[in-house]
């Protein structure tokens, strides 16, 4: 089992509420409300409990504005709801059940959130994979698809501004959980070969209404940047890619103990957890990524033991770089700087495509 003993470290709990500052700014919860649910946390043992009552109060709100009729605010209730579960599974805590009941409660929240907001979500599911497909609301025929894919300690329920500046462009997205990640953290350990689970989430979606499934492409965040790189390289069907703050390479000796302790638990133990990181590496893979690449980067993006994706740009034959002066990891400190350029960029990729085969 991983070494939790960091958490009692003094002076992390300050440092680790204001590092995720951003990342709960840019996965929509509210800046002020956060300073609130953290201040009195006297432990980091204390945040999940802090986060899931956080997450009950919207949730219950949300119940009561549903029985009142008051459709939008359940929605938007239910939506805070299971972004506040959702970030109560940020840490390694030892009580892995509570961190299971976190996740469900965050799937179940966003299920009601979507139910009231956008009716016609629909469920993907499958073989190592869970998540949710949301059309654009303007017709005008087939949409292309975006697979979104959430990093180490993510999951579906955090990037709800990345699947919204999609919607608004008039490409559909796929919001996925995979191994070792969200709802299925529990019962699976993390995937470095992740083409397969896109592969999986892309052979689902065939034969469903009001999607153009020859214009696909992937974007991963953090952890997940390599995902969606790895499946660049090797998913025949994507047509674009993007990789935002995602890791070109991992020095497990290097990483800190926040980062060894997460994968340690989600891979199930130090020794697995060492030899998953040992395999995210795009050294060998940045030359067989031959479809359009942007790659993200917040210039202060500095995670020991991690070497950023900016590499990735200059080793992947088609490859963009756009890189933050002042954005950290996530980019949450920069929304404004990336998050429409990027949305842009894959709209237009996929746009550009030629039916049936990869945009260039």
């Amino acid at each position: 089992m991983p070494d939790l003993s960091f958490l009692d470290t003094p002076g992390l709990l300050p440092a680790f509420v204001e590092e995720n500052r951003p990342r709960a700014h840019g996965a929509g919860l509210d800046p002020y409300e956060y300073a609130r649910v953290t201040a009195p946390l006297t432990s980091l043992r204390d945040w999940p409990a802090a986060c899931r009552a956080a997450g009950r109060r919207y949730a219950e709100a949300a119940e009561r504005a549903a029985a009142g009729g008051l459709t939008v605010t359940a929605g938007e209730g239910y939506r805070s709801a299971a972004r506040w579960y959702h970030f109560a599974g940020l840490l390694p805590h030892p009580d892995r059940a509570a961190a299971a009941e976190a996740a469900a409660e965050a799937d179940e929240a966003m299920r009601r959130a979507l139910a009231l907001l956008d009716p016609g979500a629909q469920r993907v599911e499958g073989e190592g994979f869970a998540g949710w497909l949301r059309r654009p609301a303007a017709g005008g025929g087939a949409a292309p698809v975006v697979v979104v894919v959430p990093g180490m300690d993510s999951a579906k329920e955090e990037f709800h501004a990345v699947a919204e500046a999609l919607l608004a462009r008039g490409v559909a997205v796929l919001a996925v959980d995979g191994p070792g990640q969200g709802v299925l953290a529990a019962g699976s350990v993390p995937e470095p070969e992740y083409h397969r689970v896109v592969g999986r989430a892309l052979d689902a979606l065939a034969g469903r209404a009001g999607l153009d499934l020859a214009r696909t492409a992937v974007i991963g965040l953090s952890l997940g940047g390599y995902y969606a790189a790895e499946a660049a390289a090797r998913e025949p069907r994507l047509c674009a890619a993007a990789v935002v703050s995602g890791p070109y390479r991992l020095d497990w000796d290097g990483l800190v103990p926040f980062v060894t302790a997460t994968l340690a638990q989600r891979c199930g133990g130090d020794e697995a957890a060492r030899a998953f990181a040992d395999r995210v590496d795009l050294t060998a893979l940045a030359p067989a990524i031959t479809v359009p690449l942007l790659v993200v980067e917040g210039g202060e993006d500095r995670i020991p033991g991690v070497t950023t994706a900016a590499a990735l740009a200059g080793h992947a034959p088609d490859a963009r770089l756009l890189l933050v002066p002042h954005g950290n990891h996530l980019l949450g400190t920069a929304l404004p700087d990336w998050l429409p350029a990027t949305a842009d960029w894959l709209t237009a990729r996929l746009t550009g495509a030629p039916r049936g085969g990869r945009a260039r």
